[in-house]
């Protein structure tokens, strides 16, 4: 069985820094266990701005400075950073989804055929579903999944309307 797990933004200021929660830190032993007993490639994103941050659309929207290249903050957390092999893969992203990881995506399924795209991390409610849904839109016959006990989201209720909106997509919740 051909399986992808895409680790989602499990970065510092999303975990306990400028933007992290208590639901956030709670659940990085789950995305721990989750990659250690995962049978697959596994592909991880990373949020990524710089010091304009400020100044661009989502600073306007969200003036939180948070996942600036090269500070803490924007590295994954030190639990995740330590299992990370180096055939893993690392998609900084600018906004909520990737373009890069979609044609990386499409490409793996072209040479062999992807049984399955399970995600977990941060946001469930933001970059989770943004991806989720794109990948879906791209790869349609793939089966798409989000482990809910390894994501969260800006608030509990918002975690649970993006498992919602997901489900009615097509996605499996796990």
């Amino acid at each position: 069985m051909n399986k992808v797990l895409l680790v989602v933004d499990m970065q510092n200021d999303f975990i306990d820094g400028s933007l992290g929660t208590k639901e956030a830190v709670s659940i990085v032993p789950n995305v721990v266990q989750k990659i250690k007993e995962f049978e697959g490639k596994i592909i991880y994103t990373r949020d990524t701005h710089q010091g304009d941050y400020l100044s661009t659309q989502e600073g306007r929207n969200l003036p939180i400075e948070h996942c600036i290249e090269g500070t803490l903050g924007w590295e994954i957390h030190k639990d995740i950073q330590e299992i990370i092999s180096p055939q893993n893969v690392i998609y900084n992203k600018v906004t909520f989804g990737s373009k890069d990881l979609i044609l990386e995506l499409e490409e793996m399924n072209k040479k062999e055929p992807i049984d399955e795209i399970e995600l977990v991390g941060i946001c469930t409610d933001i970059c989770v579903i943004s991806n989720a849904l794109t990948i879906k839109t791209f790869l349609p016959e793939v089966k798409i999944s989000v482990d809910e006990n390894c994501c969260a989201g800006v608030t509990k209720e918002s975690h649970k309307n993006a498992l919602n909106a997901m489900k009615i997509c097509q996605i499996q919740i796990k």
